[in-house]
């Protein structure tokens, strides 16, 4: 970051901006590690969500599948639900990158997630003791009030099979991201072999981003825009629009606070 960039104070005009300011910067509040209880457990809402959020998958494609046997047009869907998987993974980064460096659990709408990633940074290992709905959820509802009503409007194939595989892929990216932190002797050989040919984010990649500075790595559904990313400085490109437009900092530009130093897992 340069030090203009580092050292610049937000003109007047910037100031006025109160409001888009609070809504982008918050302190961190010093995580705590979830207690080895109910907040690691899935409820019978966090697995309706999930079902719902697979319903809405599944729907989009059946629709999708459906309406290219009637058309013939065979490629275009296959094609656009590759799209659809690839850009999840940049999907998943902007998000990522977003809810690490802005914002904390008061922020509206996205606060909890907030809240969960940046403590995640402190505490790890605990997305791999969450049950599957509970940490599946959150993108479980958000997948099915977006997609069913794409699904009951849209008729081509083509459009419906690239909104269910971007969902679908975005739905599961915190699973690949649990993957990602356990252990490959705990992985079904399946899952392994996926991480291995780089079509899901692997252990080893994602190690990368829970070392200091916390700033690069993070697309989580395969990492395939990672590199891309980082080597670009995309996001510190738009870090640079967020604080010249508005005066706030990401978390990002300040060396890693105490609160995103992972704390090693009690096996005890």
């Amino acid at each position: 970051m340069s030090a203009v960039a580092a050292t610049w104070q937000p003109a007047g005009g910037l100031q006025r901006r109160g409001r888009a300011r609070a809504a982008l910067q918050a302190p961190l509040r010093a995580p705590t590690a979830p207690a080895e209880t109910e907040s690691l457990r899935s409820t019978w809402a966090h697995r309706g969500w999930v079902a719902a959020g697979c319903t809405a998958v599944g729907a989009a494609l059946a629709k999708s599948a459906a309406a290219a046997v009637a058309t013939g047009h065979l490629v275009e869907p296959v094609a656009a639900a590759a799209a659809g998987y690839f850009l999840a993974d940049l999907g998943s980064g902007v998000f990522h990158w977003a809810i690490d460096n802005y914002g904390d659990a008061s922020t509206p709408a996205v606060g909890s997630q907030i809240e969960a990633f940046q403590g995640h940074h402190r505490f790890p290992w605990t997305i791999t003791r969450r049950e599957f709905a509970n940490n599946l959820h959150a993108l479980g509802r958000a997948v099915a009030a977006a997609l069913l009503p794409v699904t009951a409007g849209a008729g081509d194939a083509g459009a419906l099979a690239f909104a269910a595989s971007f969902a679908g892929f975005v739905m599961f990216s915190q699973q690949f991201h649990a993957w990602s932190h356990t252990p490959k002797s705990r992985l079904p050989p399946a899952v392994v072999a996926l991480q291995d040919a780089g079509l899901l984010v692997s252990r080893r990649q994602h190690a990368l981003h829970h070392r200091a500075p916390y700033n690069n790595n993070y697309c989580i559904v395969s990492g395939v825009w990672n590199e891309f990313l980082d080597e670009s400085s995309a996001f510190e490109a738009l870090e640079m629009v967020i604080f010249f437009r508005f005066g706030v900092r990401p978390r990002s530009w300040s060396e890693p606070e105490s609160n995103w130093t992972e704390e090693k897992e009690n096996l005890s």
